[in-house]
Parts: C-alpha cells; structure tokens; sequence
C-alpha cells in the first residue's frame, strides 16, 4: 500500500462526506489568468444511508467515452438514499470540456489519465488529479472508474484491472471485476500513472471498464454499463438486491485475458491500449477481424491500403502471438507508428490468482 502524499489539496471539497442524504456540488479547479485558462468546474454528488463502504464512481476520465458518463448520471438519478448502506461518491464527468468537445483530451492537449498522483501547487489538470489523489480517493474503500474506447476505437465491452501485487487486494479486485457478468475481462498493468494505478496502489479495490467506444452507443452495450454498475455495487453490500451472477444468467464463465505484455515481442503496455501492433505503414485501415476473436500468431486482423500508390500491395497487420482480439483502433485514416490493437492471452482464474 502506498502512502498518499501528504500537501494539502487547494481545490475546496464541496460535499460534506459525513452528511447522509443526497448532496450535490461543483468541485472547482482555479483557471490561470496569465495562461488564459479558465476555471474548470466538475460535479460532483453524494448519496449516503446507514453504514457500509464507500464507493467512488467516476466517468469521462476521457472526455469522448460517453458510456460511462450516462451510467453514472442514470445511477444519480436513479438510485435513492434508501437503496444505500454506506456511501456512493459521483463524478460523472471528470473531463467536463473534453466531453462538450467530443475529444480525449483536455483543452491543454493533456490526458487526465495519465497526470497522476499530481500536484496542489501544478497545472490545472494535476490539481484535479491530485484533489483525486488525497481527497477522493482516501475517503473511499472502492473505486469504479469508467471508460471506453472513446472516438479513437472499439474494445470488446468488459470490465478489466490491474493487478496488484498484494494477493488479498488482488482477490478482492478480480471478484468485484467478474462481478460486472461481461463476456470478457482482461488485465492490465499497475505501473503507471492512470487514476486505477493511484487507487490501487493507496490500497483501494479498483474496478474499471472499457465499453465499446466510437461515436453511437448501442444498446446493449449501454445496457452492460447500467447492469455491470448496479450489480458490482450490489457485489459490495452498497445497493440493495440479490447478485447476479453469469451462471444465473445461463451464461458460461467469462474468458480471462492477460495484456500485459512482458515476453520481449511487444513492448510493456505503458503509453496506450492498442499497443500489440504498431502501423508499419500509413494508410487507410480495414478491420478483417472482430473485436473479442480468438486469434493465432501470425494471423492478420486488419490491413492498410495505400490511397496515395493504389497499385501497391496491402500491408497485413499480423497478430504477434495467440490468444483474443480484444480491441482496435478503428478510424480508418492512420500514421506509420501508430499503436493499432490490443490483444491478450487467455490466463485462468487460478494462476491470476497465485501469481497475478
């Protein structure tokens, strides 16, 4: 477990954790008038009853990944203090102007994802990360972050992890993902600087999704968010109702895919998702292969044509190993260099859990 930094955010908490009831607020991040850079104001609601844990629920980390946002926005609407036994803390929209904008990124050009554990006294975008860091994140015991593919690909709709090295936060974490009844969850790695890291190196259970992404939401995926949340706040005595499990769905167990990259064909998983194949080329990109496929070593799952010498030859992007098809950037237009899928071996439950 890791010892939270110990300045003091600047970034004024605006609801009170220990009041019962519904709150709602706006947590507001000073702008910079030397830069021109404006406040930026992101809500924030509470809804406590009785005893129990506390969950944080986060969206928008990225602000073009819409799923997430709608599921938390529904379960504010929806979910009534009475449901409750202990506390949920909301933000629905962590990226507020990215999410207007339709893009990843902030205003600044920075990811919010990746400005962690941040800094009081920094950018505005690492004192969001660090109010998170020292505010929210030390006032809950669970922590459900959000996301997609956003407008840059499409990954299998699932709920993931990363993996932590203590086996007792391990468990607990791999119990709450399975929780979501996805058809997919896969595993990712703790060294980094995303929101999940930080969670979960403070020791929390850390729960995150990937929902599809592109620009419309089907329904059933949006379906999966409202479900998968519900279900795993139920998985925690947080909500009321039964759990639902994959085998009262009449499903089969989930498959369990490992895409954390350590064998020296592909590079650790440290900048992206879609790190398994890097265009060699630019082009226009096909898709030949769908998201959540089994695939073998050397199998093509899309390739790239050439619109400036149409003569030429398509060049293949191959599969570096066997295992699933997870996720892939999907907009056709790419640069050689750039990271285009993501792809994990199967691993089963048992061997997650004696050596993560």
């Amino acid at each position: 477990m890791r010892l939270v930094r110990a300045e003091k955010s600047l970034i004024e908490n605006p609801v009170d954790f220990g009041r019962l009831g519904r709150q709602a607020g706006v947590i507001r991040v000073p702008g910079d008038p030397v830069t021109g850079v404006a406040e930026a104001l992101v809500p924030i609601v509470t809804i406590a009853n009785g005893t129990g844990p506390t969950v944080l629920i986060s969206g928008g980390n990225h602000g073009d990944e819409y799923e997430g946002q709608l599921a938390a926005l529904r379960l504010i609407h929806e979910i009534d203090p009475a449901q409750v036994a202990g506390r949920l803390i909301i933000v629905p929209v962590i990226s507020t102007e990215a999410s207007r904008a339709h893009t990843r990124l902030w205003p600044s050009g920075e990811n919010f994802n990746r400005s962690f554990p941040g800094a009081p006294d920094g950018r505005q975008i690492e004192r969001l990360a660090h109010f998170f860091t020292t505010v929210l994140f030390p006032a809950a015991d669970i922590v459900i972050d959000l996301h997609s593919a956003g407008g840059i690909g499409w990954i299998t709709p699932c709920s993931h992890m990363c993996v932590p090295r203590d086996p007792v936060q391990r468990k607990a974490m791999l119990e709450a993902m399975e929780a979501w009844n996805s058809d997919f969850h896969f595993f990712y790695t703790s060294d980094g600087n995303y929101l999940p890291n930080e969670a979960e190196r403070q020791g929390k259970v850390v729960v995150t999704t990937e929902l599809g992404g592109s620009s419309r939401i089907p329904v059933d995926v949006q379906a999966l968010a409202w479900s998968g949340l519900t279900n795993v706040l139920r998985h925690f005595g947080v909500l009321e109702g039964a759990v639902v499990t994959r085998a009262s769905l009449g499903l089969p167990p989930a498959t369990l895919v490992d895409c954390r990259y350590d064998d020296g064909k592909v590079g650790a998983v440290t900048s992206g998702l879609f790190d398994a194949i890097v265009a060699p080329v630019g082009g226009l990109f096909e898709v030949v292969l769908e998201p959540g496929s089994p695939v073998v070593a050397g199998q093509p799952v899309g390739r790239i044509w050439s619109p400036e010498d149409p003569s030429r030859d398509p060049v293949d992007l191959v599969s570096p190993f066997t295992g699933y098809l997870i996720g892939l950037r999907t907009l056709p237009v790419v640069t050689q260099g750039q990271s285009m899928a993501l792809i994990g071996r199967e691993i089963d439950r048992e061997t997650l859990l004696a050596n993560g």
